[in-house]
């Protein structure tokens, strides 16, 4: 077992996901994303608001 799919592993574990079914698996992956998509976008236009403002 590599590096990486320890890491997979381990967030499987982590978040229960290793006893859904594999489309309940891929919502909730889906889910994460956009959460963290989100989260990329405000972070980016807070510095942009408020860090670049001299």
């Amino acid at each position: 077992m590599n590096w990486i799919q320890r890491k997979i592993h381990l967030y499987n574990v982590t978040f229960g996901l290793f006893m859904l079914d594999w489309w309940e698996r891929c919502t909730f992956n889906i889910l994460v994303i956009v959460l963290m998509c989100f989260v990329v976008r405000y972070i980016a236009q807070f510095i942009k608001r408020y860090v670049f403002l001299w």
